[in-house]
């Protein structure tokens, strides 16, 4: 990974949204379970305000499927479980963010109806080309499915790729160290929020 890359980074928030993250509802309880204890909400937040500070993008990365869910499969266990149980649709309190990652006016949102991964069928590629990003910052959920799919799709498009790993989530302890041990450090630059901010020149202490 190229270090001096971060002045045209944007941070990209994936699928921190209540039927994801919320413990009572959640259509993943081991992803909700393992974000509440690592604490990734409060920490995704903090390098949320540090973008807007620097004037770079922020942008939420949102499952909204529609209500009749065309364009479905049942092809993946997620998409199973979404058509199943008629979860994760716009419009309803599971897409919608914990009040920490509340979009404010000047962030981006990309919201996607089909597919696994961000870049399918939403308009966040265009998006990030027109901001000039050629980082990005990836944070959010899960390192089972969408992280690692999230990272292969940028780096195919020509980003580089940062992952604060006390950011995301997976559905397990054990899953979230084999995928940030093993998979991950093959598309992506493995950092901190705290390494992260400090590029940002934000003081950390």
């Amino acid at each position: 990974m190229d270090p001096n890359r971060d002045a045209d980074a944007a941070l990209l928030i994936s699928e921190c949204q209540a039927g994801i993250l919320d413990p009572e509802s959640a259509l993943t309880p081991g992803v909700a379970r393992q974000a509440t204890e690592r604490g990734i909400v409060e920490r995704i937040a903090r390098l949320a305000e540090a973008f807007r500070a620097a004037g770079r993008p922020v942008v939420h990365c949102h499952i909204a499927h529609r209500a009749d869910m065309a364009g479905m499969r049942r092809n993946s266990l997620p998409g199973a479980l979404a058509i199943k149980h008629g979860r994760m649709v716009a419009g309803t309190p599971d897409v919608l963010p914990p009040p920490a990652l509340v979009p404010h006016a000047v962030d981006h949102v990309s919201a996607r109806a089909v597919g696994l991964t961000a870049f399918y069928g939403t308009d966040l590629d265009a998006t990030l080309r027109l901001r000039g990003v050629g980082t990005v910052v990836l944070t959010g959920v899960s390192t089972d499915v969408a992280i690692p799919g999230f990272a292969l799709e940028a780096v195919n498009r020509g980003y580089w790729v940062q992952i604060p790993e006390d950011c995301v989530a997976g559905t397990s302890a054990a899953t979230h160290a084999f995928m940030m041990a093993n998979l991950l450090p093959a598309l992506a630059r493995i950092t901190d929020s705290s390494r992260v901010l400090a590029a940002l020149g934000v003081p950390v202490g």
